[in-house]
């Protein structure tokens, strides 16, 4: 997969591209819905004789079109929005950056730098995608703007259980905790990627060692808690349990949440070695205790039911 990063406010449409047919929109979660728009590209690409793309936005245009938005949290951040995309076999990935300048184009001016001007010949887009200033471009008016130059499909909103599969709708279930409906909705297991840190090693002085994961704040993390999980590390996966939240018991004032995985029978030290960490079950809330003995049974206790749940 060549990716290309393309801005309007620095454009660059010099690439020597094959014709191509392109699923463009934002597509955080790369869920079943949007799965069905870049689908659809890639079969008309196939129909057509065409190299098959995925347009998608940098940052999210909240970031740049709401003032009180300073940070955007990701189902999938841009790197993980990549490998999905590569694993399903796109030719060309084109990154636009979201800025001021690209919110001010004219829908017209969009269609033909962004479109025409990348040697794009159909456009695949969901029913409610839109493009140029304040959105006014829409599938509706892609003919107009197309102007014979290309030719497009709409492709209707995909449903599960009478309702729409969203990315907001698919938040929301983070919010609510509700992990196994997350992945039913992504079609894959939830999942962050981020990078072992030191803690303050407490766990280990108790029989239960984690891993504290750094670099998890550029994603849309579910509720604090405690999830039975599996972990990635060097092509192997482990069974293990996953804290998310402040560790009341010991930080009465901390507000940021710290993702620390227990990986059962592993022994290996894991300082600086990237994990990827499969969300599975949420197995209950995190909770403040009155001493180490009361947070060993609780642990215990989470580990057997965590064991069971995986060999069912």
């Amino acid at each position: 997969m060549k990716t290309i990063e393309l801005s309007a406010s620095n454009p660059d449409l010099t690439h020597d591209l094959n014709p191509s047919a392109v699923a463009v929109g934002f597509f955080d979660g790369v869920h079943k819905g949007h799965q069905e728009v870049i689908i659809t590209a890639q079969n008309k690409a196939d129909q057509l004789g065409l190299s098959n793309a995925v347009m998608t936005f940098d940052p999210h245009p909240s970031v740049v079109l709401n003032r009180a938005v300073q940070h955007a949290r990701y189902i999938t951040p841009l790197a993980e929005k990549q490998d999905i995309l590569e694993a399903m076999g796109v030719d060309y990935l084109f990154v636009v950056r979201f800025d001021q300048s690209l919110a001010a184009l004219s829908p017209q001016q969009f269609v033909d730098d962004f479109f025409v001007g990348l040697n794009i010949k159909h456009v695949v887009a969901g029913f409610d995608f839109s493009y140029g200033h304040k959105g006014k471009g829409s599938m509706e008016t892609l003919p107009e703007h197309a102007q014979g130059r290309l030719t497009y499909t709409i492709v209707e909103k995909v449903e599960q259980e009478n309702s729409k599969v969203s990315s907001t709708r698919i938040r929301k279930l983070l919010d609510d905790g509700e992990i196994v409906e997350v992945s039913e909705l992504l079609g894959r297991p939830f999942h962050v990627r981020g990078t072992v840190v030191s803690g303050d090693e407490r766990g280990r002085t108790i029989g239960y060692p984690t891993a504290n994961m750094a670099d998890t704040n550029q994603y849309y993390l579910p509720k604090s808690g405690v999830y039975a999980v599996k972990a990635a590390h060097q092509g192997e996966q482990f069974y293990g349990m996953a804290n998310l939240g402040v560790k009341p018991t010991f930080q009465e004032d901390s507000t940021v949440p710290m993702l620390e995985i227990h990986l059962f029978d592993f022994d290996q030290d894991l300082y600086g070695a990237e994990l990827t960490v499969y969300f599975h079950k949420y197995i209950r809330a995190e909770q403040k205790f009155n001493g180490i003995e009361q947070i060993v049974a609780q642990l215990e206790n989470d580990e057997a039911e965590i064991r069971r749940f995986f060999k069912q």
